[in-house]
């Protein structure tokens, strides 16, 4: 019992410290909602890994009104909804249904202390960069993704904020992969972990894990947080598998609904 409410406690943790990075990188974009956040990335309208309503009933009780207002600032996007196992009320997957969304691929959060380092082995060179390599560090993550040219401009941008380290491995000099770290209130979280095709199975994402939980350790942090898609059968694991060679424990499925396209609040 004890271990389930520990368990239930990290995940909460690994949920807000996501919210609180990603917050930071879109700035504007993220529309406050009652207790909730709508992130909006107008330049990527159908990629719901960018868009995204989270934290909906968790703060408090979500009402059809608050969650019929968080829709409406997605208006437009193809969105997911993410209910957090914390979230309230128990209909709240009922209302979702019933305004056409249908259960998506939910993310699974993952913890680990902030120290033993992962041994990681690779060929590649791992440098840190700033906003002189910030435009590499977004080509690599943007290609990786599939996102469209227009988020460029701001995912680069993610080398300058405050509380974000970013980091590229490079073959013979050229950008194979990315990876960054955010930290805050004495914990990190590991984000944007992307890699070229051509470079994959090269180490690039074990290396920039084990180089961004050492940073965090530096920075104080006691614990790291990420996370990525569930496991199921019709999508990929390498990340998955990675995270776990780390040393990072499994923690709760966020399940994401996902919208119609294009989102229609409808009651």
């Amino acid at each position: 019992m004890r271990a389930a409410l520990l368990d239930a406690a990290a995940g909460r943790r690994a949920e807000a410290i996501g919210v609180r990075a990603y917050a930071s990188l879109f700035g504007e974009r993220a529309v406050r909602i009652g207790g909730a956040t709508a992130f909006r990335a107008p330049e990527a309208p159908d990629a719901p890994m960018l868009n995204r309503v989270v934290q909906l009933g968790v703060e408090r009780a979500a009402t059809p009104e608050q969650l019929d207002a968080a829709l409406l600032a997605m208006a437009g996007l193809r969105c997911y909804v993410a209910v957090s196992p914390a979230a309230r009320p128990p209909e709240l997957a009922d209302w979702l249904r019933r305004r056409g969304f249908e259960p998506g691929w939910g993310w699974r959060q993952f913890r680990r202390a902030a120290d033993d380092l992962p041994a990681a082995e690779t060929a590649l060179e791992l440098v840190e960069v700033g906003p002189e390599r910030a435009d590499d560090f977004a080509r690599v993550v943007r290609a990786a993704y599939g996102l469209p040219e227009a988020t460029r401009p701001w995912i680069a941008a993610t080398a300058a904020l405050d509380g974000w380290t970013c980091w590229l491995a490079l073959a013979d000099g050229e950008p194979a992969g990315a990876a960054a770290l955010f930290v805050d209130d004495g914990a990190g979280y590991l984000g944007f972990a992307a890699t070229l095709p051509e470079h994959r199975g090269k180490g690039a994402q074990s290396a920039l894990l084990a180089v961004r939980i050492r940073r965090a350790a530096e920075l104080g942090c006691g614990e790291v947080f990420t996370e990525t898609g569930e496991l199921r059968p019709d999508r990929p694991s390498n990340s998955y598998r990675n995270i776990l060679r780390a040393g990072f424990g499994e923690l709760h499925v966020v399940p994401n609904w996902l919208s119609p396209a294009p989102t229609s609040p409808t009651r």
